[in-house]
């Protein structure tokens, strides 16, 4: 019951704050440009679009939101309520993921890389909740703006060229390991996405351990209590 009405909170949230309407319109002048592009060039630039904004870019939103969260002291009164970090992080995951279903569906459909939905719909959710989940780390213990997106470069440098790599055109099988690399094969349906999706489960519940044990620290510090 905590997550839903958190999680109905934080979708209420980004509704307010544009959320929504700001995906719309990157959706429409994203599918947009696919339909200006030549036939061959369609998939791979849609592949991209979704990997870099809908799913990628929870990183930046999350960290902003955690950072906003701080500023306005809603992390304090967190610290000494009810809510468990684990309910924190799950509703803040969630809700960043819906959004970017919603408009990597949309520009899929537009980009005609919906050839499996059960794939792609995994693949872009697994890897908002994994790069969300960064945001997460990234911004719990971070004060500023600035700090947070200079800590963001080395994160999104070793999570994005890997895939950006795979993406076109080097394919070593080692390279499947890599999380990013998961969410691309997903996304193209490609011949190894069975096990792509198991090596992103695995990575992403991961990164949200993680991102609740790293909350859960700051929740405890701003609730004044240090064991």
């Amino acid at each position: 019951m905590k997550i839903r009405a958190l999680l109905i909170g934080d979708i209420r949230f980004q509704f307010k704050y544009g959320f929504y309407l700001l995906y719309l319109l990157f959706t429409v002048i994203y599918v947009s440009l696919l339909y200006l592009l030549p036939g061959a060039w369609k998939k791979p630039a849609a592949v991209l679009m979704i990997f870099s904004d809908p799913a990628a870019m929870g990183l930046y939103f999350m960290g902003a939101i955690v950072l906003f969260e701080k500023s306005e002291r809603v992390l304090s009164s967190l610290a000494v309520s009810p809510i468990k970090p684990t309910e924190y992080v799950a509703a803040k995951l969630l809700s960043i993921a819906l959004i970017a279903v919603l408009v990597a569906l949309g520009i899929g459909l537009g980009g005609g890389v919906l050839s499996a939905p059960f794939s792609f719909v995994t693949g872009v959710f697994l890897g908002s909740c994994l790069f969300s989940s960064v945001g997460v780390i990234l911004a719990a213990n971070i004060a500023s703006l600035n700090q947070f997106i200079v800590a963001t470069i080395p994160a999104e440098l070793v999570m994005n060229l890997p895939a950006l790599a795979y993406l076109f055109g080097w394919r070593p099988a080692w390279l499947l390991v890599h999380p990013s690399v998961c969410m691309i094969e997903l996304l193209e349906n490609g011949t190894l996405s069975l096990p792509a999706a198991g090596i992103l489960t695995v990575w992403t519940l991961l990164a949200v351990w993680f991102a609740v044990r790293v909350m859960e620290k700051s929740l405890r510090h701003l609730g004044g209590v240090r064991l």
